[in-house]
This record gives C-alpha cells, structure tokens and sequence, in this order.
C-alpha cells in the first residue's frame, strides 16, 4: 500500500460515523480512535476507522468534501464484498453496482460499490479468484 491513511468530510457525521462503523464490520474494520474539535487544526470532530489498531479510513464532521470520494477496500474474498455489500445496504447506504465480476478490469475483480450518505462511493474489491 502506497498510503498510510486518508479522510474526507461529510455532512451529518454521526449519520456517517453510523453508517461506516455497520458497513465495515463484515470486512473486520472496525473504529479504531475519534478525535474531537479540541484535537484538530480545523476544529472538526474526526474519527478513524481500520484493523490492528491502526485507523487508515478517516471521516470529518467539516462538510461533505465534493466531487464525491471513491475509495475501494480490498478483502481476501468474495464472501466479504457480498457481505460487506449487504451491510452497507442495511445501513442505509444506496446501490451503485452489485457484488460481480468485472473483468473490464482484468479476469478475477469481484466487487461491490455502495453510496454513503453523502453520495462517496465505497467499493469492497477482491482480486483472488474464487
């Protein structure tokens, strides 16, 4: 991995903080530190989400940041992206592409794409063939 962590804002953070903490928890993601406005440069509520400790998917409570994100996850099976699929759909997030193939990629990308509440696009991706 090329990044260490990344984040962006959204308009109603604890609709958003609600929403990833239930899409992720198929995939092991779980919320891993928040951080108030007395801790950030900018004065916004932060938190961050990822595995072992580490939080590498951040949201903000400064505004949805536009054009919309798109951040794809990537998980050890195809079992995962239709879990992690599922969830998000339970959780209020909004279909923008089905669990599937998409070999316009190349011959074994499997994945899923979910709006969030403010409109990013989060894709759980599996490069293993199953």
């Amino acid at each position: 991995m090329i990044v260490d962590h990344f984040g962006y804002g959204v308009s109603d953070y604890v609709r958003a903080k609600a929403f990833y903490t239930d899409a992720l928890a198929p995939l092991g993601i779980t919320l891993i530190m928040e951080v108030g406005p007395e801790h950030t440069p900018t004065g916004v509520s932060a938190c961050g989400f990822g595995k072992s400790g580490k939080p590498e998917l951040w949201i903000g409570s400064d505004g949805k940041t536009t054009p919309p994100m798109h951040v794809a996850i990537v998980v050890d099976s195809r079992a995962e992206v239709r879990a992690f699929y599922e969830a998000a759909l339970r959780a209020g997030g909004r279909d923008n592409g089905p669990p599937g193939l998409r070999p316009q990629y190349h011959a074994n990308y499997y994945g899923a794409f979910v709006l969030d509440p403010d409109g990013h696009n989060l894709e759980a991706v599996c490069h293993r063939p199953e």
